[in-house]
C-alpha cells in the first residue's frame, strides 16, 4: 500500500515537471522572468523593464530593442488595407516614368502638366475647372482659387479615379457636382471653406473608397449625405465644426466603412444609435472634441473595432462596462481627460488589448488589479513613471523615468558629468570656507543677512525682494554719506558699493532668468527638449549656490584687510627669523563687518606690531557714524 502511494506521488511530480518543461520549451522563452523584467529573446537572461528600447544592446542579441514602436491600432490597419494598393501604384508609376513619359490626354492648358493620362494643375491660379480630355484618370487642382463646384462640372470624366481639390477656397458644392464619376476611388476636399454637404451629393460615387474632408467648416452631417457610398472604406472629417453626431445610424449607406476620423470637432455626446450599423468599423478617432460623458452602450455595436481614440476630451468618469463589447480592441487611448477615478475592473473585457494610453491622468486609486487581466498588453503610457510599477508585466511602459532621475537622461554627456563634480566641489568649498571665516567677521546689519537668506528662494518674488533690499541699503548708505564732511570720499565709496550690489544682483538674475523662461514656456505647453532641461539643472541652477558664499565673503572689505594682515605678519616673521631671542606676535583680530562700511582712521587701519610679551595682542576697532 505504501509503495503504491509513493509510486503515484512520484508519477504526479514527474508529470508536472515534464509538463512544465514542455511548456517552457513550447513558449520559446527558456526562462521565466520575475515581474518588472522581460526576457532577452530565447536566451536565459532577464532585464529590468526600464532597459527596454533605451537605444543600447543590453541583451547582447538586440532582443531588448525589438518591438519598440507602437504599431497597434490604425497603423496596423493602414498597412493591412492600404499598403498593397500604395505599392502597386508606385510600381505602375515607376513603369510609367521609365517607359511612357509622354502625354496621352491630348491638348492641356499651359498652366498644367500632363503625364500619360494624369493632369496636374497645382498652384496655377485657376478659378474654374479646366476642360481637358475626357479619358484622364487623375486630376489634381490643388492650391488654386476655386470657389464653387457647379453641377455636372466633372460629368464627362467618367474614367477619373483620383480627384484632388485640396487648398482651394471652395464654399459651395452643388448637389450634382460629382455626377457621372462612377469610377472615382479617392476624393480629397481638405482645407477649403465648405460649411455643408447636401444629401445625395455623392450618390454616383459607387466605387469611392477614400473621402477626405478635413479642415473645413462642416457643422452637421446626415446619413443621407453619404448615400451611394457603398464601397467607402475611409472617411475623414477632422477639424470641422461638428457639434453633434446624427441621431440615426451613421453607417447606413456605408456598409464597408472601416476607418472613421472625427478628430478636432466640437462633439459633446456620443449617442447610442450613431454607430448601430458600423459593423465593419475598425478605427474610430474621436480625440480633441468636447465629449464630457459616455453611456454604457456607446460602443456596443462596434464589435470589430481595433482602435478607439478618446484622448483630449472632457470625460470625467467612465461607465463601468463601456468597453465590454470591444473584444477585438488592440489600442485604447484615454489620455488627457479629467478622469478622476478608474474602476478596478474597467479593462477586464479587453483581453486582446496591446496598447493603452493613460497619459495626463492622475489615477488616485491605481493598483495592479486594473492591468492584470491585460495579458497581451505590450505598450502602456502613464502620466508618472512611478505608475509603471503597477503594470510590471508590460514590456514597454512610458515614461520609464521622470527625465532627471537616471544617469542616461541627466548625465548623458561626459561634460555634464565632469561639471557636476566641479560645481559640487566649488559649492562645498565655498560653504565650508564661509562657515570657517564667519566667526571672524561679525555682521551687525540684519537687513544684509535677510538679503542673503532670500537668495535661497527659487521664485520671482524672492528676486524682487533682493532688488528692493539692495536698493534700500544703498539709499541708507547715501543718506548717511550726505551728513559726512568729506563728500568726495563718500561718493567714491558709494560708487564702489553700487558696483558690488549690481554685480551680485546681476549674477542672481543670470542664474534665475532661464528658470523663469522655462517655467513660462511650460505653462504655454511649449515642448522643451530634455537636453536643455539637463543643462539647466546641471550648469545654471547650482551656479547661484556656488557663487553666493564666495561673493559675500571674498568681496568684503574686512576679508581683504584680514588677508592683508596675514600677509603682513608673514613678511614680519621672515624678516626677524634670523634674530635670536625675539618673537614676533601677530595681533589677534575680530573684524566687524559694517554695511555700509564707514571710514576708519589711519590708526585703526594699520595694526600695531608688539614685540613685548606683555602686549601679546592688539585688537583693532572701528567706530560708528550715527
Amino acid at each position: 500500500m505504501t509503495s503504491n502511494c509513493c509510486f503515484y506521488m512520484f508519477l504526479v511530480i514527474g508529470t508536472k515537471v515534464i509538463c512544465d518543461s514542455l511548456e517552457d520549451h513550447v513558449s520559446g522563452l527558456g526562462i521565466r522572468c520575475p515581474l518588472g523584467y522581460f526576457p532577452c529573446g530565447n536566451i536565459s537572461k532577464c532585464l529590468p523593464q526600464q532597459l527596454h528600447c533605451n537605444g543600447e544592446d543590453d541583451c547582447g542579441n538586440r532582443a531588448d530593442e525589438d518591438n519598440c514602436e507602437d504599431y497597434n491600432g490604425w497603423s496596423l490597419q493602414f498597412d493591412k488595407h492600404y499598403t498593397k494598393d500604395k505599392y502597386n501604384k508606385m510600381k505602375s508609376l515607376h513603369a510609367f516614368q521609365t517607359n511612357t513619359p509622354e502625354c496621352l490626354a491630348g491638348a492641356v492648358p499651359a498652366e498644367c502638366t500632363c503625364q500619360r493620362l494624369e493632369i496636374f494643375c497645382d498652384a496655377a491660379k485657376l478659378r474654374a475647372v479646366p476642360s481637358v480630355s475626357s479619358n484622364i484618370t487623375i486630376m489634381s487642382l490643388q492650391r488654386n482659387l476655386l470657389r464653387k463646384l457647379s453641377a455636372d462640372t466633372f460629368k464627362k470624366y467618367q474614367d477619373l479615379k483620383n480627384l484632388y481639390l485640396q487648398n482651394n477656397k471652395i464654399r459651395a458644392v452643388s448637389e450634382h457636382a460629382f455626377k457621372g464619376l462612377y469610377n472615382l476611388t479617392k476624393l480629397y476636399l481638405s482645407n477649403n471653406k465648405i460649411s455643408s454637404l447636401k444629401p445625395g451629393v455623392f450618390a454616383d460615387l459607387h466605387r469611392l473608397e477614400w473621402l477626405i474632408i478635413e479642415n473645413n467648416r462642416i457643422n452637421r452631417i446626415s446619413p443621407l449625405t453619404f448615400y451611394g457610398l457603398k464601397s467607402l472604406i475611409l472617411l475623414e472629417l477632422m477639424n470641422n465644426s461638428l457639434a453633434h453626431l446624427p441621431d440615426k445610424p451613421l453607417c447606413r449607406y456605408m456598409p464597408r466603412l472601416n476607418w472613421l476620423d472625427l478628430e478636432g470637432n466640437h462633439i459633446h455626446h456620443v449617442r447610442n444609435v450613431t454607430f448601430i450599423s458600423c459593423n465593419t468599423l475598425t478605427v474610430l478617432v474621436l480625440r480633441e472634441n468636447k465629449i464630457s460623458s459616455l453611456s454604457e452602450n456607446s460602443f456596443s455595436f462596434l464589435q470589430m473595432l481595433d482602435e478607439l481614440d478618446l484622448a483630449s476630451n472632457k470625460i470625467e468618469s467612465l461607465p463601468p462596462y463601456v468597453f465590454k463589447d470591444l473584444k477585438e480592441l488592440s489600442q485604447l487611448n484615454l489620455s488627457y481627460n479629467p478622469i478622476k477615478k478608474i474602476q478596478v475592473d474597467q479593462f477586464d473585457f479587453l483581453t486582446k488589448l496591446k496598447s493603452l494610453g493613460l497619459e495626463g491622468i492622475e489615477i488616485a486609486n491605481i493598483q495592479r488589479r486594473m492591468f492584470r487581466p491585460l495579458r497581451n498588453l505590450s505598450h502602456i503610457y502613464f502620466k508618472k513613471f512611478q505608475y509603471c510599477g503597477y503594470a510590471p508585466h508590460v514590456r514597454s511602459c512610458k515614461p520609464n523615468t521622470d527625465g532627471i532621475s537616471s544617469l542616461e537622461n541627466l548625465l548623458a554627456s561626459i561634460i555634464q558629468r565632469v561639471f557636476v563634480w566641479v560645481v559640487s566641489a566649488v559649492t562645498c568649498f565655498g560653504n565650508i570656507f564661509v562657515i570657517c571665516m564667519r566667526p571672524y567677521i561679525r555682521s551687525e546689519n540684519k537687513l544684509h543677512a535677510i538679503s542673503i537668506m532670500s537668495l535661497c528662494c527659487v521664485n520671482l518674488a524672492a528676486f524682487i525682494i533682493i532688488v528692493f533690499s539692495y536698493g534700500t541699503m544703498f539709499y541708507s548708505v547715501h543718506q548717511t554719506a550726505v551728513t559726512a564732511t568729506e563728500i568726495k570720499n563718500h561718493v567714491k565709496k558709494e560708487m564702489v558699493l553700487a558696483k558690488r550690489f549690481f554685480f551680485i544682483v546681476f549674477t542672481d538674475a543670470l542664474c534665475w532668468i532661464p528658470i523663469f523662461v522655462l517655467k513660462l514656456l511650460s505653462l504655454l505647453r511649449v515642448e522643451i527638449p530634455g537636453t536643455i532641461t539637463s543643462w539647466v539643472v546641471i550648469f545654471i541652477l547650482p551656479i547661484n549656490s556656488a557663487l553666493n558664499p564666495l561673493l559675500y565673503t571674498l568681496t568684503t572689505r574686512p576679508f581683504k584687510e584680514m588677508i592683508h594682515q596675514v600677509w603682513y605678519n608673514y613678511r614680519q616673521r621672515r624678516s626677524k627669523k634670523g634674530k635670536s631671542g625675539q618673537k614676533t606676535y601677530g595681533p589677534s583680530f575680530i573684524w566687524v563687518e559694517m554695511w555700509p562700511m564707514h571710514e576708519m582712521t589711519p590708526k585703526v587701519m594699520k595694526p600695531m606690531l608688539c614685540t613685548d610679551s606683555s602686549d601679546a595682542s592688539v585688537t583693532t576697532q572701528s567706530t560708528r557714524i550715527n
